[in-house]
Protein backbone atom coordinates (compact mmCIF):
# COMPACT_ATOMS: atom_id res chain seq x y z
CA UNK A 1 0.00 0.00 0.00
CA UNK A 2 1.30 3.52 -0.77
CA UNK A 3 1.66 6.26 1.50
CA UNK A 4 -0.85 9.18 2.26
CA UNK A 5 1.68 11.16 -0.01
CA UNK A 6 1.69 8.50 -2.87
CA UNK A 7 -1.84 8.40 -3.59
CA UNK A 8 -3.39 10.93 -6.57
CA UNK A 9 -5.50 13.39 -4.75
CA UNK A 10 -8.65 11.95 -5.93
CA UNK A 11 -11.75 13.08 -3.79
CA UNK A 12 -13.03 9.95 -1.26
CA UNK A 13 -15.42 8.32 -2.24
CA UNK A 14 -17.65 8.88 0.88
CA UNK A 15 -20.86 8.29 -0.45
CA UNK A 16 -20.58 5.44 -1.84
CA UNK A 17 -18.36 4.09 0.99
CA UNK A 18 -21.81 5.63 3.20
CA UNK A 19 -24.04 3.45 1.22
CA UNK A 20 -22.33 0.35 1.22
CA UNK A 21 -21.91 0.47 5.17
CA UNK A 22 -25.67 1.36 5.80
CA UNK A 23 -26.50 -1.95 3.20
CA UNK A 24 -24.40 -3.87 5.74
CA UNK A 25 -26.77 -4.63 8.94
CA UNK A 26 -24.28 -6.38 10.87
CA UNK A 27 -21.97 -3.26 11.00
CA UNK A 28 -24.83 -1.17 11.59
CA UNK A 29 -25.98 -3.67 15.09
CA UNK A 30 -22.30 -3.69 15.89
CA UNK A 31 -21.79 0.29 16.00
CA UNK A 32 -25.55 1.14 17.49
CA UNK A 33 -24.80 -1.57 20.34
CA UNK A 34 -21.34 -0.01 21.02
CA UNK A 35 -22.37 3.14 20.58
CA UNK A 36 -25.10 3.31 23.08
CA UNK A 37 -22.78 1.53 25.55
CA UNK A 38 -19.95 3.95 25.42
CA UNK A 39 -22.48 6.84 25.80
CA UNK A 40 -24.19 5.61 28.63
CA UNK A 41 -19.99 5.07 30.47
CA UNK A 42 -19.78 8.89 29.50
CA UNK A 43 -23.05 9.58 31.42
CA UNK A 44 -22.36 8.14 34.25
CA UNK A 45 -19.39 9.76 34.89
CA UNK A 46 -20.49 13.13 34.83
CA UNK A 47 -23.62 13.31 36.83
CA UNK A 48 -23.27 16.61 37.42
CA UNK A 49 -24.04 18.81 34.46
CA UNK A 50 -22.34 22.09 36.29
CA UNK A 51 -19.34 20.01 37.03
CA UNK A 52 -18.82 18.80 33.44
CA UNK A 53 -19.31 22.65 32.47
CA UNK A 54 -16.74 24.27 34.98
CA UNK A 55 -14.45 21.22 33.45
CA UNK A 56 -15.05 21.64 29.77
CA UNK A 57 -14.22 25.48 30.05
CA UNK A 58 -11.12 24.73 32.13
CA UNK A 59 -10.09 22.23 29.90
CA UNK A 60 -10.50 24.73 26.75
CA UNK A 61 -8.71 27.36 28.22
CA UNK A 62 -5.56 24.97 29.25
CA UNK A 63 -5.29 24.05 25.15
CA UNK A 64 -5.95 27.42 24.02
CA UNK A 65 -3.59 28.88 26.62
CA UNK A 66 -0.69 26.55 24.95
CA UNK A 67 -1.98 26.84 21.43
CA UNK A 68 -1.66 30.56 21.79
CA UNK A 69 2.35 30.10 22.45
CA UNK A 70 2.76 26.53 20.63
CA UNK A 71 5.94 27.71 19.11
CA UNK A 72 7.18 28.70 22.25
CA UNK A 73 6.20 25.67 23.94
CA UNK A 74 7.44 23.56 21.39
CA UNK A 75 10.80 24.90 21.53
CA UNK A 76 11.01 24.47 25.50
CA UNK A 77 9.58 21.45 24.87
CA UNK A 78 12.87 20.62 22.92
CA UNK A 79 15.40 22.05 25.25
CA UNK A 80 13.91 20.15 28.19
CA UNK A 81 13.75 16.78 26.18
CA UNK A 82 17.24 17.02 24.82
CA UNK A 83 18.61 17.97 28.67
CA UNK A 84 16.63 14.56 29.52
CA UNK A 85 18.74 12.83 26.90
CA UNK A 86 15.69 12.50 24.43
CA UNK A 87 16.60 12.98 20.64
CA UNK A 88 14.02 15.33 19.35
CA UNK A 89 13.28 15.03 15.20
CA UNK A 90 10.91 17.75 13.05
CA UNK A 91 8.57 16.70 10.11
CA UNK A 92 6.61 18.86 7.92
CA UNK A 93 5.49 15.89 6.09
CA UNK A 94 4.26 12.30 6.82
CA UNK A 95 7.03 11.08 4.51
CA UNK A 96 9.67 13.43 6.08
CA UNK A 97 8.47 11.77 9.59
CA UNK A 98 8.39 8.06 8.17
CA UNK A 99 12.08 8.56 6.42
CA UNK A 100 13.27 9.61 10.10
CA UNK A 101 12.40 6.47 11.78
CA UNK A 102 13.52 4.64 8.97
CA UNK A 103 17.03 6.31 9.25
CA UNK A 104 16.92 5.56 13.09
CA UNK A 105 16.03 1.61 12.17
CA UNK A 106 18.21 1.74 9.21
CA UNK A 107 21.03 2.65 12.39
CA UNK A 108 20.46 0.05 14.64
CA UNK A 109 19.76 -2.35 11.69
CA UNK A 110 16.37 -3.15 13.53
CA UNK A 111 14.45 -5.63 11.64
CA UNK A 112 11.14 -5.58 13.96
CA UNK A 113 9.11 -2.89 15.25
CA UNK A 114 6.55 -3.42 18.20
CA UNK A 115 3.51 -0.14 18.19
CA UNK A 116 1.78 0.83 20.95
CA UNK A 117 -1.05 2.44 19.95
CA UNK A 118 -0.65 5.66 17.81
CA UNK A 119 -2.83 7.14 15.55
CA UNK A 120 0.09 9.60 14.33
CA UNK A 121 1.69 6.25 13.23
CA UNK A 122 -1.54 5.35 11.40
CA UNK A 123 -1.80 8.94 10.08
CA UNK A 124 1.56 8.21 8.56
CA UNK A 125 1.30 4.74 7.82
CA UNK A 126 4.00 3.84 9.04
CA UNK A 127 3.33 -0.01 9.04
CA UNK A 128 3.66 -0.04 5.05
CA UNK A 129 6.31 2.28 4.99
CA UNK A 130 8.69 0.35 6.93
CA UNK A 131 7.36 -2.92 5.57
CA UNK A 132 8.03 -2.29 1.95
CA UNK A 133 11.97 -1.07 3.28
CA UNK A 134 12.09 -4.49 4.92
CA UNK A 135 11.04 -4.05 8.51
CA UNK A 136 8.18 -5.92 10.32
CA UNK A 137 5.91 -3.63 11.92
CA UNK A 138 3.53 -5.24 14.65
CA UNK A 139 0.72 -3.14 16.47
CA UNK A 140 0.50 -4.25 20.22
CA UNK A 141 -2.94 -2.74 21.10
CA UNK A 142 -4.85 -5.31 21.03
CA UNK A 143 -7.38 -3.06 18.66
CA UNK A 144 -5.04 -2.39 16.49
CA UNK A 145 -3.71 -6.09 15.85
CA UNK A 146 -6.72 -7.27 15.02
CA UNK A 147 -7.25 -4.52 12.36
CA UNK A 148 -3.96 -5.39 11.34
CA UNK A 149 -4.70 -8.84 10.58
CA UNK A 150 -7.44 -7.64 9.02
CA UNK A 151 -5.73 -5.44 6.87
CA UNK A 152 -7.73 -2.47 7.15
CA UNK A 153 -7.47 1.00 8.88
CA UNK A 154 -8.93 1.54 12.54
CA UNK A 155 -12.74 2.29 12.47
CA UNK A 156 -12.42 4.57 15.88
CA UNK A 157 -9.42 6.19 17.29
CA UNK A 158 -9.84 4.90 20.94
CA UNK A 159 -10.94 1.23 19.57
CA UNK A 160 -9.94 0.60 16.46
CA UNK A 161 -11.90 -3.06 16.10
CA UNK A 162 -15.06 -1.35 17.56
CA UNK A 163 -16.79 -2.65 14.51
CA UNK A 164 -16.44 -6.41 14.45
CA UNK A 165 -18.20 -8.48 16.83
CA UNK A 166 -16.49 -11.13 19.41
CA UNK A 167 -18.16 -13.76 16.21
CA UNK A 168 -15.57 -12.01 13.73
CA UNK A 169 -12.70 -11.70 15.90
CA UNK A 170 -12.71 -15.63 16.76
CA UNK A 171 -12.88 -16.23 12.85
CA UNK A 172 -10.07 -14.21 12.32
CA UNK A 173 -7.75 -15.36 15.03
CA UNK A 174 -8.78 -19.25 13.87
CA UNK A 175 -7.86 -18.90 10.68
CA UNK A 176 -4.90 -16.01 10.97
CA UNK A 177 -3.36 -17.45 14.34
CA UNK A 178 -4.57 -20.69 13.78
CA UNK A 179 -6.11 -21.55 17.39
CA UNK A 180 -9.32 -23.18 18.05
CA UNK A 181 -12.25 -21.23 17.55
CA UNK A 182 -13.56 -19.44 20.83
CA UNK A 183 -16.27 -16.89 21.40
CA UNK A 184 -14.87 -16.58 24.81
CA UNK A 185 -13.87 -12.69 24.74
CA UNK A 186 -11.50 -13.54 27.86
CA UNK A 187 -9.85 -16.54 26.13
CA UNK A 188 -9.54 -14.42 22.72
CA UNK A 189 -8.03 -10.84 24.64
CA UNK A 190 -5.54 -14.11 26.10
CA UNK A 191 -5.13 -15.33 23.04
CA UNK A 192 -3.38 -11.80 21.27
CA UNK A 193 -1.36 -11.43 24.30
CA UNK A 194 0.15 -14.76 24.42
CA UNK A 195 0.67 -13.63 20.69
CA UNK A 196 2.42 -10.32 21.08
CA UNK A 197 4.20 -11.25 24.47
CA UNK A 198 6.85 -12.86 22.83
CA UNK A 199 6.98 -9.66 20.07
CA UNK A 200 8.18 -7.56 22.43
CA UNK A 201 11.52 -9.15 23.29
CA UNK A 202 12.00 -9.77 19.88
CA UNK A 203 11.58 -5.82 18.43
CA UNK A 204 14.52 -3.91 18.19
CA UNK A 205 12.83 -0.95 18.34
CA UNK A 206 9.63 -0.11 19.83
CA UNK A 207 7.02 3.03 18.81
CA UNK A 208 4.63 4.51 21.09
CA UNK A 209 1.75 7.85 20.67
CA UNK A 210 1.96 10.45 22.96
CA UNK A 211 -1.38 12.17 24.36
CA UNK A 212 0.28 14.53 25.93
CA UNK A 213 3.95 16.38 25.59
CA UNK A 214 5.14 18.66 28.59
CA UNK A 215 7.00 21.71 27.86
CA UNK A 216 8.09 22.70 31.67
CA UNK A 217 9.81 19.26 32.30
CA UNK A 218 10.56 17.60 28.96
CA UNK A 219 7.70 14.59 29.73
CA UNK A 220 5.96 12.08 27.53
CA UNK A 221 2.74 11.49 28.69
CA UNK A 222 0.88 7.99 27.52
CA UNK A 223 -2.36 6.52 28.49
CA UNK A 224 -3.57 2.89 28.15
CA UNK A 225 -5.26 0.05 29.61
CA UNK A 226 -3.67 -3.29 28.49
CA UNK A 227 0.49 -2.05 29.26
CA UNK A 228 1.57 -2.95 25.92
CA UNK A 229 2.14 1.08 25.61
CA UNK A 230 4.49 0.41 28.42
CA UNK A 231 6.16 -2.51 27.74
CA UNK A 232 6.58 -0.82 23.95
CA UNK A 233 8.04 1.68 25.37
CA UNK A 234 10.61 0.21 27.96
CA UNK A 235 11.63 -3.62 27.01
CA UNK A 236 12.87 -2.46 23.19
CA UNK A 237 16.42 -1.24 22.98
CA UNK A 238 15.38 1.88 21.18
CA UNK A 239 11.67 4.02 21.82
CA UNK A 240 10.43 6.04 19.49
CA UNK A 241 7.33 8.22 20.10
CA UNK A 242 5.74 10.18 17.23
CA UNK A 243 3.08 12.92 17.77
CA UNK A 244 1.65 16.10 16.41
CA UNK A 245 3.05 19.45 17.28
CA UNK A 246 0.12 20.35 18.89
CA UNK A 247 0.09 17.96 21.35
CA UNK A 248 2.16 19.95 23.68
CA UNK A 249 0.77 21.52 27.01
CA UNK A 250 2.25 24.69 29.01
CA UNK A 251 2.97 22.25 32.26
CA UNK A 252 2.42 19.21 34.36
CA UNK A 253 -0.70 21.07 36.03
CA UNK A 254 -2.29 21.22 32.70
CA UNK A 255 -2.44 17.50 32.17
CA UNK A 256 -5.06 16.91 35.43
CA UNK A 257 -8.04 17.80 34.22
CA UNK A 258 -7.20 17.04 30.42
CA UNK A 259 -6.74 13.44 31.89
CA UNK A 260 -9.55 13.87 33.75
CA UNK A 261 -11.63 14.72 30.74
CA UNK A 262 -10.25 12.87 28.33
CA UNK A 263 -10.70 9.07 30.03
CA UNK A 264 -13.94 10.19 31.12
CA UNK A 265 -15.09 11.04 27.85
CA UNK A 266 -13.17 8.34 25.84
CA UNK A 267 -14.11 4.96 27.66
CA UNK A 268 -16.06 6.50 30.88
CA UNK A 269 -13.64 5.20 33.33
CA UNK A 270 -12.01 7.71 35.88
CA UNK A 271 -8.71 7.01 34.91
CA UNK A 272 -6.84 4.86 32.55
CA UNK A 273 -4.88 1.26 33.95
CA UNK A 274 -1.46 3.12 32.85
CA UNK A 275 -0.57 6.48 32.95
CA UNK A 276 3.02 6.14 31.71
CA UNK A 277 5.74 9.70 31.61
CA UNK A 278 8.70 8.95 30.37
CA UNK A 279 11.58 12.03 30.40
CA UNK A 280 14.45 10.12 28.99
CA UNK A 281 16.10 7.07 28.20
CA UNK A 282 17.89 4.21 30.63
CA UNK A 283 20.10 5.67 33.68
CA UNK A 284 23.29 4.40 34.91
CA UNK A 285 21.35 3.36 38.03
CA UNK A 286 18.08 1.64 36.65
CA UNK A 287 17.37 -2.14 35.71
CA UNK A 288 14.61 -1.27 32.51
CA UNK A 289 13.95 1.17 30.05
CA UNK A 290 15.27 1.73 26.42
CA UNK A 291 19.13 3.16 25.71
CA UNK A 292 17.69 5.91 23.25
CA UNK A 293 14.38 7.69 23.33
CA UNK A 294 13.46 9.73 20.35
CA UNK A 295 10.79 12.20 19.37
CA UNK A 296 9.41 12.84 15.92
CA UNK A 297 6.77 15.98 16.08
CA UNK A 298 4.96 16.20 12.84
CA UNK A 299 3.32 18.84 11.26
CA UNK A 300 1.14 17.64 8.26
CA UNK A 301 -1.36 20.44 8.01
CA UNK A 302 -1.46 21.39 11.39
CA UNK A 303 0.32 24.80 10.80
CA UNK A 304 -2.09 25.52 8.51
CA UNK A 305 -4.98 25.34 10.86
CA UNK A 306 -2.54 27.47 13.71
CA UNK A 307 -2.67 30.25 11.14
CA UNK A 308 -6.20 30.98 11.07
CA UNK A 309 -7.91 32.34 13.97
CA UNK A 310 -10.79 30.24 14.01
CA UNK A 311 -9.49 27.20 12.33
CA UNK A 312 -6.71 26.84 15.33
CA UNK A 313 -9.37 25.44 16.87
CA UNK A 314 -9.23 22.15 15.55
CA UNK A 315 -6.02 21.67 17.50
CA UNK A 316 -7.76 21.31 20.67
CA UNK A 317 -8.43 18.18 20.30
CA UNK A 318 -7.40 15.07 23.02
CA UNK A 319 -8.50 12.73 20.62
CA UNK A 320 -11.24 11.14 23.03
CA UNK A 321 -13.74 10.22 20.41
CA UNK A 322 -16.53 11.43 22.25
CA UNK A 323 -17.80 13.23 19.00
CA UNK A 324 -17.65 10.27 16.79
CA UNK A 325 -19.76 8.12 19.84
CA UNK A 326 -23.03 10.50 19.84
CA UNK A 327 -22.89 11.46 16.15
CA UNK A 328 -25.92 9.84 14.32
CA UNK A 329 -23.92 9.64 11.50
CA UNK A 330 -20.86 7.62 12.67
CA UNK A 331 -23.03 5.70 14.69
CA UNK A 332 -24.86 4.22 11.40
CA UNK A 333 -21.76 3.66 9.01
CA UNK A 334 -18.89 3.29 11.04
CA UNK A 335 -15.53 4.84 10.74
CA UNK A 336 -14.24 2.83 7.42
CA UNK A 337 -17.08 4.56 5.32
CA UNK A 338 -14.40 8.12 5.87
CA UNK A 339 -12.25 6.53 4.09
CA UNK A 340 -9.54 8.45 6.26
CA UNK A 341 -7.47 7.71 9.64
CA UNK A 342 -9.78 10.35 11.66
CA UNK A 343 -13.38 9.96 10.98
CA UNK A 344 -16.41 10.91 12.76
CA UNK A 345 -16.68 14.55 13.03
CA UNK A 346 -13.52 15.10 14.35
CA UNK A 347 -11.77 13.84 11.24
CA UNK A 348 -14.49 16.11 9.10
CA UNK A 349 -12.16 19.04 10.37
CA UNK A 350 -8.74 17.57 11.18
CA UNK A 351 -8.37 15.75 8.12
CA UNK A 352 -9.11 18.45 5.09
CA UNK A 353 -6.11 20.30 6.69
CA UNK A 354 -3.68 17.16 6.13
CA UNK A 355 -5.04 15.99 2.91
CA UNK A 356 -6.67 19.34 1.63
CA UNK A 357 -10.22 19.95 -0.02
CA UNK A 358 -9.37 18.59 -3.05
CA UNK A 359 -9.67 15.17 -1.31
CA UNK A 360 -11.65 15.40 1.40
CA UNK A 361 -14.11 17.58 -0.36
CA UNK A 362 -17.06 15.55 0.99
CA UNK A 363 -16.23 15.26 4.42
CA UNK A 364 -17.79 18.41 5.75
CA UNK A 365 -20.51 17.83 4.29
CA UNK A 366 -21.31 14.43 6.03
CA UNK A 367 -23.06 15.79 9.00
CA UNK A 368 -26.59 16.25 9.85
CA UNK A 369 -25.40 19.50 11.87
CA UNK A 370 -27.09 18.51 14.84
CA UNK A 371 -24.73 19.99 17.16
CA UNK A 372 -24.03 16.74 19.57
CA UNK A 373 -20.56 16.92 18.87
CA UNK A 374 -19.71 20.36 19.67
CA UNK A 375 -22.17 19.51 22.87
CA UNK A 376 -20.03 16.45 24.54
CA UNK A 377 -16.66 17.98 23.19
CA UNK A 378 -14.62 17.83 26.44
CA UNK A 379 -12.59 20.73 25.32
CA UNK A 380 -15.65 22.56 23.42
CA UNK A 381 -14.59 22.48 20.50
CA UNK A 382 -17.07 24.33 18.31
CA UNK A 383 -16.95 21.12 15.46
CA UNK A 384 -20.24 22.67 13.73
CA UNK A 385 -19.14 26.01 13.35
CA UNK A 386 -16.20 24.53 12.17
CA UNK A 387 -17.36 22.45 9.63
CA UNK A 388 -19.59 25.29 8.51
CA UNK A 389 -16.07 27.30 7.48
CA UNK A 390 -15.00 24.30 5.68
CA UNK A 391 -17.94 24.26 3.93
CA UNK A 392 -17.49 27.69 2.93
CA UNK A 393 -14.07 26.89 1.90
CA UNK A 394 -14.73 24.79 -0.32
CA UNK A 395 -16.92 26.46 -2.58
CA UNK A 396 -15.09 29.64 -2.49
CA UNK A 397 -13.60 30.75 -5.77
CA UNK A 398 -9.98 28.84 -5.70
CA UNK A 399 -8.23 32.25 -6.71
CA UNK A 400 -10.06 34.35 -4.00
CA UNK A 401 -7.73 36.28 -1.27
CA UNK A 402 -6.67 34.98 1.45
CA UNK A 403 -6.54 31.21 0.81
CA UNK A 404 -6.76 29.47 4.20
CA UNK A 405 -7.19 26.14 3.07
CA UNK A 406 -5.38 23.62 0.33
CA UNK A 407 -7.93 22.74 -1.99
CA UNK A 408 -9.60 26.27 -1.27
CA UNK A 409 -12.40 25.72 -3.93
CA UNK A 410 -12.34 22.13 -4.58
CA UNK A 411 -16.75 22.48 -4.36
CA UNK A 412 -16.87 25.63 -6.22
CA UNK A 413 -19.08 25.56 -9.22
CA UNK A 414 -19.74 28.81 -11.75
CA UNK A 415 -23.92 27.36 -11.72
CA UNK A 416 -24.26 27.56 -7.81
CA UNK A 417 -22.79 31.14 -7.81
CA UNK A 418 -25.13 32.36 -10.48
CA UNK A 419 -27.93 30.48 -8.66
CA UNK A 420 -27.26 31.72 -5.39
CA UNK A 421 -26.78 35.44 -7.13
CA UNK A 422 -30.02 35.25 -8.86
CA UNK A 423 -31.11 34.35 -5.53
CA UNK A 424 -30.42 36.77 -3.79
CA UNK A 425 -31.13 40.00 -6.67
CA UNK A 426 -34.51 38.02 -6.25
CA UNK A 427 -35.06 38.39 -2.43
CA UNK A 428 -33.93 41.94 -2.63
CA UNK A 429 -35.94 43.16 -5.32
CA UNK A 430 -39.71 43.59 -4.05
CA UNK A 431 -40.90 43.96 -7.95
CA UNK A 432 -39.27 40.93 -8.92
CA UNK A 433 -40.09 38.93 -5.98
CA UNK A 434 -43.85 39.46 -6.51
CA UNK A 435 -43.37 38.64 -10.14
CA UNK A 436 -41.85 35.32 -9.41
CA UNK A 437 -44.05 34.49 -6.52
CA UNK A 438 -47.16 34.90 -8.75
CA UNK A 439 -45.90 32.65 -11.42
CA UNK A 440 -44.49 30.19 -9.04
CA UNK A 441 -48.29 29.82 -8.01
CA UNK A 442 -49.82 29.69 -10.86
CA UNK A 443 -47.95 27.75 -12.59
CA UNK A 444 -47.00 25.47 -9.79
CA UNK A 445 -48.41 22.22 -11.91
CA UNK A 446 -44.93 22.23 -14.14
CA UNK A 447 -42.46 21.69 -10.67
CA UNK A 448 -40.88 18.28 -12.43
CA UNK A 449 -41.49 15.58 -10.06
CA UNK A 450 -37.57 15.01 -10.43
CA UNK A 451 -35.03 17.44 -9.38
CA UNK A 452 -32.09 15.51 -8.74
CA UNK A 453 -30.37 14.55 -5.51
CA UNK A 454 -33.30 16.21 -3.17
CA UNK A 455 -35.91 13.88 -4.59
CA UNK A 456 -33.56 10.65 -4.72
CA UNK A 457 -34.87 10.09 -1.05
CA UNK A 458 -37.95 12.78 -0.50
CA UNK A 459 -40.87 14.04 -2.44
CA UNK A 460 -40.53 16.86 -4.72
CA UNK A 461 -41.87 20.19 -3.25
CA UNK A 462 -45.16 21.46 -4.99
CA UNK A 463 -45.99 25.05 -4.58
CA UNK A 464 -48.95 26.25 -2.85
CA UNK A 465 -52.26 27.62 -4.97
CA UNK A 466 -51.56 30.80 -3.67
CA UNK A 467 -48.74 33.00 -1.89
CA UNK A 468 -48.71 33.44 1.94
CA UNK A 469 -48.54 37.24 1.27
CA UNK A 470 -52.17 36.72 -0.94
CA UNK A 471 -53.76 34.83 1.81
CA UNK A 472 -52.56 37.42 4.28
CA UNK A 473 -54.07 39.89 2.10
CA UNK A 474 -57.46 38.18 1.25
CA UNK A 475 -57.88 37.65 5.47
CA UNK A 476 -56.58 40.92 6.35
CA UNK A 477 -59.64 41.97 3.88
CA UNK A 478 -62.53 40.06 5.09
CA UNK A 479 -61.86 41.63 8.47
Amino acid sequence: MSTLADTPAQPIAFTRNAREALADAQLRRNFRGAMDSLMDKRRNQFPDGDELERLRAFGNRVRARALSKLPDLLERLEANLARNGVQVHWAETVEEANAIVHGIAERHAAKKVIKGKSMVSEEMEMNHYLGARGVDCLESDMGEFIVQLREEKPSHIIMPAIHLNAGQVARLFHDKLDVDYTEDVDRLIQIGRETLRRNFFEADIGVSGVNFAIAETGTLLLVENEGNGRMSTTVPPVHIAVTGIEKVVENLRDVIPLLSLLTRSATGQPITTYVNMISGPRKADELDGPQEVHLVLLDNGRSQAFADGELRQTLNCIRCGACMNHCPVYTRIGGHAYGTVYPGPIGKIVTPHMLGLETTRDLPTASSMCGACGEVCPVKIPIPSLLRRLREEAVRAPAAEPQHMRGQGAKHSKKETLVWKAWRTLNTSPGLYRVAMYAGTRLRGLMPADIGPWTRYRSAPKPAARSLHELAREHLGAQ
